[in-house]
């Protein structure tokens, strides 16, 4: 079992940035494709972005195409989500998750989760 730790998250303003990461420990990090998540209150859980085990490929949602990048050393057993030109509908509790495959956005498709990281954009 992969144990999952994300932190980076806070408030900003519209228009601002900030950088998630997500450190993992248990089985082999490198092995696995990641996903960030988000969870805006009153909404289901959504798919932000993916990232395949060597970093190689990775695939976002439309939503924030060309304003997040996600990325991952697994050297340090962390993969991050860097946020720009962030819009108050970003906010929400952010997750980082373990998958099979970055190319899938079904969060049932991922089956180890982290506890999440809170990001509130102010307009």
């Amino acid at each position: 079992q992969v144990q999952l730790v994300e932190s980076g998250g806070g408030l900003a303003q519209a228009g601002g940035s900030l950088r998630l990461s997500c450190a993992a420990s248990g089985r082999p990090f490198s092995r696995y494709d990641m996903g960030w998540f988000r969870q805006a209150p009153g909404k289901e859980r959504e798919f932000v972005a993916a990232i395949s085990w060597s970093g190689a490929s990775t695939s976002y949602a439309d939503s924030v195409k060309g304003r997040f990048t996600i990325s991952r050393d697994n050297a340090k057993n962390t993969v991050f989500l860097q946020m720009n030109s962030l819009e108050p509908e970003d906010t929400g509790v952010y997750y980082c998750a373990r998958g099979m495959s970055f190319r899938e956005a079904d969060p049932t498709r991922y089956d180890s989760w982290g506890q999440g990281t809170q990001v509130t954009v102010s307009s």
